[in-house]
């Protein structure tokens, strides 16, 4: 697409368009958050086992990996707009199916669906911003869904909180309906198509193989999206772990521990703003650097007061810092990842969600390993979990690989050591 034709199709579009596009990534917060404290008493009405109970968690978190790499292609193929709109439809339903159901066994595989459908609309925002913007303007876009992801982690869990104050588990899901369905208005009514017919990837299943196969060898998509991962697993850790250690170790009230979440979500949504700013103005590369670097120092911190029983103030400075480190590289390793590919943004945006949700699947339950009274294991793998994330960057985007391959292509055409 010439730059004209990308400028125009931006103003045609507006700010409109862009907050739907941001609503769609609270999806996976909502999901999540909102249901969570009502977790106890759907055990117990389901006279379901607690393990059995947080399938219910985990089949929602493989349902939005997974759900992603299944919309990311196919909106390359069908375009953004028929694609979110299935999503958005089944998330309703499933939404609605969720409080209907009868058994434990129902309920982890409509959450498992309810997944899937989420992670339409997180992969569309993604790819669609890829189709408006570029340069500055591609990763400010990208600060901003970091900041709308925050927001709704804020708000989430005293949203829920308060919804279960007035209704059941039932009525939760069914507020999640509602979501759905006013999400869906909004589509509607807003949402044009994005991706032009003719910039379309056309093929099936060897065709999307093709793509991966194309992407996975790129070393800087890789290392953007490896980084992705790891950096989430740290934040996966902490939501999973930090309710243990806050209230079980350092005995914090419930209410203690949502002003400590609030404050970190806070800073999820300063430093992803900011990132999104700097990476504009200054350099991505340098962002995601320091957004490592935070992420390093915080993990680092949580695991030397695990280790010495440091006082409160010490835990709350180290997962703020670590918290606000992985929001400031998301608008930068997000835009490294997806600039070089705009003819294949849905899938490009597909194998970052999945990384961000899968990476994080199989990081929450490691922090448990130490049993509830220990907090060692939480920054062990926050620890282990950044630094992989700045080795990745050393060897992969600090030094792209690109180069290397381009100078090897030219060596076999050629048949020249100098490959001239």
């Amino acid at each position: 697409m010439t730059e004209p034709a990308r400028v125009a199709r931006e103003q045609a579009r507006g700010r409109p368009l862009a907050v739907v596009l941001c609503v769609l990534t609270v999806f996976g917060p909502i999901s999540m958050d909102l249901y969570l404290p009502v977790l106890p008493a759907l055990t117990t009405e389901l006279r379901s086992a607690t393990s059995a109970a947080q399938l219910t968690v985990t089949a929602c978190l493989l349902g939005l990996a997974f759900g992603q790499v299944v919309a990311g292609p196919a909106s390359d193929r069908f375009g953004r707009r028929g694609p979110l709109l299935i999503g958005v439809v089944a998330y309703i339903l499933t939404s609605a199916l969720c409080a209907l159901s009868p058994a434990i066994e129902t309920l982890v595989a409509a959450r498992f669906v309810q997944g899937l459908a989420g992670g339409v609309g997180i992969v569309i925002a993604q790819a669609a911003g890829r189709d408006l913007y570029s340069g500055g303007k591609l990763v400010r876009y990208y600060g901003r869904l970091t900041v709308i992801g925050g927001l709704a982690a804020i708000i989430g869990p005293v949203i829920g909180g308060q919804l279960a104050a007035v209704t059941d588990w039932r009525g939760i899901f069914l507020f999640l309906a509602a979501i759905g369905a006013a999400i869906l208005i909004a589509v509607l009514v807003v949402f044009r198509e994005t991706l032009p017919r003719r910039e379309r990837v056309a093929g099936g299943l060897t065709r999307a193989g093709r793509d991966f196969r194309r992407l996975i060898r790129d070393g800087v998509f890789l290392g953007a999206v490896l980084i992705t991962g790891l950096v989430n697993a740290a934040l996966f850790a902490y939501l999973s772990g930090a309710t243990y250690v806050l209230q079980g170790i350092y005995g914090l009230s419930p209410q203690g521990y949502s002003f400590a979440f609030g404050l970190n979500s806070l800073g999820f949504m300063v430093f992803g703003f900011v990132a999104g700013r700097l990476s504009e103005r200054w350099s991505e590369k340098g962002t995601l650097v320091i957004g490592l670097v935070m992420c390093l120092v915080g993990a680092g911190g949580l695991l030397v007061t695990a280790a010495f029983h440091l006082p409160l103030i010490a835990v709350i400075l180290s997962l703020l810092t670590m918290v606000s480190g992985v929001a400031a590289t998301t608008p930068p390793a997000t835009s490294l990842a997806l600039a070089n590919y705009p003819d294949i943004a849905g899938t490009a945006s597909s194998l970052l969600g999945l990384a961000r949700f899968a990476f994080g699947g199989l990081a929450a339950p490691l922090v448990g390993l130490g049993g509830a009274d220990d907090a060692v294991p939480l920054g062990l793998v926050t620890v282990v979990s950044t630094v992989l994330a700045m080795i990745v960057y050393a060897v992969s985007i600090r030094r792209p690989l690109r180069p290397l391959r381009g100078a090897l292509s030219v060596h076999v055409s050629t048949g020249s050591p100098s490959g001239r």
